[in-house]
């Protein structure tokens, strides 16, 4: 399973959802993505998983204690 955080200046990385797998993860990034800032800020759709974050990371293996069945898993632009 892939995790995909959500970033925010000054906070910890928040689990926003989870993929079976990398290249599932990387596609629905691409199409969440609306712009990249020259700051290094990203744009994400609304209703997407990372909207309000100003981006993004992601880890094969959980990063915190968090629990992947409290977010979506594989979510799609059809799921908006």
């Amino acid at each position: 399973m892939h995790y995909l955080y959500g970033l925010k200046l000054g906070k910890q990385r928040k689990l926003v959802a989870t993929f079976d797998s990398e290249p599932l993860l990387l596609s629905y990034v691409r199409w969440a993505t609306l712009n990249s800032q020259p700051d290094g800020t990203t744009k994400f759709e609304q209703g997407s998983p990372l909207a309000g974050y100003l981006g993004y990371e992601y880890a094969e293996n959980p990063l915190y204690e968090d629990d992947p069945t409290d977010v979506v898993h594989n979510p799609s632009p059809s799921m908006l």
